[in-house]
Order: C-alpha cells, then sequence, then structure tokens
C-alpha cells in the first residue's frame, strides 16, 4: 500500500513541478521542446509549454523523491520522463486535433502521463496491476478535481 501512495506522489511531482517551477522562473529557461517547429499540418508539434525546463524539474523531482523513498534514482528518473513523454503524447495528438495548448481534453489530458510510468512500475517493481490501475485512476480524478482549485489560487496559468 504505502509503494502505490509513494507511486501517486511521484506522478504530482513529475506533472506538478514543471507548473511550480515555470512560476518561480517566470519564463527563463522556458526553451520549448519542439524547437518551435511545427507538423506538415501546420500546427506546433508539441506547443510552448513543453519545455526543456519543465521536462528536467519534473523528472529530477521524481528521481530524487524516488531515491529518498528507496525506490531508486534511476527508477524516478525513468518513470518520471515516462510521465513527461506520456503528457507531451497528448499534447502532441491534442495539437493534431487543432486544440490549443491551453485547451481542455478531458482523460486525453490525464490519462498518458499516468499511465505510461505506472505500467513501467508494474514489469520494475512488485506493483500489482490492479493496483497501478487504481493509482492511474486517483490520479486522474484529482488532477481533474484540483485543477481549477489550482487556477482560481493563481499557481496554475489555465483551470485544466
Amino acid at each position: 500500500m504505502l509503494i502505490t501512495l509513494e507511486l501517486f506522489v511521484m506522478l504530482v511531482l513529475a506533472n506538478g513541478m514543471p507548473v511550480v517551477v515555470a512560476k518561480l522562473c517566470r519564463g527563463a529557461w522556458d526553451w520549448p521542446i519542439d524547437g518551435n517547429r511545427h507538423w506538415p499540418d501546420g500546427r506546433p508539434v508539441l506547443g510552448p509549454s513543453k519545455t526543456w525546463r519543465g521536462l528536467v524539474s519534473g523528472a529530477l523531482s521524481s528521481a530524487l523523491f524516488s531515491a529518498w523513498v528507496g525506490l531508486g534514482f534511476l527508477f524516478g528518473l525513468a518513470f518520471g520522463l515516462l510521465g513527461l513523454l506520456g503528457d507531451m503524447a497528448s499534447s502532441f495528438v491534442k495539437r493534431r486535433l487543432g486544440l490549443a495548448s491551453s485547451a481542455r481534453a478531458l482523460w486525453l489530458d490525464q490519462l498518458p502521463e499516468a499511465a505510461l510510468p505506472m505500467a513501467v512500475a508494474v514489469l520494475w517493481l512488485p506493483v500489482a496491476v490492479w493496483d497501478a490501475t487504481l493509482v492511474v485512476l486517483l490520479f486522474a480524478l484529482s488532477n481533474i478535481f484540483f485543477s481549477p482549485i489550482l487556477h482560481r489560487l493563481g499557481i496554475r496559468k489555465h483551470p485544466h
């Protein structure tokens, strides 16, 4: 049970730390991962909110927490990177659908960034598929519920 809580915290760190660091850095080091390139459809590959600063801060926070709780730095780094890769995949799909980077896509905004790292956790750690599924759903639902609150508090730019 403790490991599922730790994995949930790692998901929150990997996906939340880029938002916190962006707020603290006030635009510094916000180089877009896609280099502001466009796909053949004329739309951005990922969009301006997917930055190297966010990738580094999200993956590193997950790795440091993972090392601290005894799951290992390398596992935490892989876990965090996969969460952010899932987030980038959903951004890529949203751009192909013509949605702006601030547009809400219920479940698409939450599931890839949680399911990808949790799939690796099932393979790497003694975590049951049922427990991993529960963590993914809990993360998605908490993201849906708390994002508007964080927006009202001025922590998030957008309410989702």
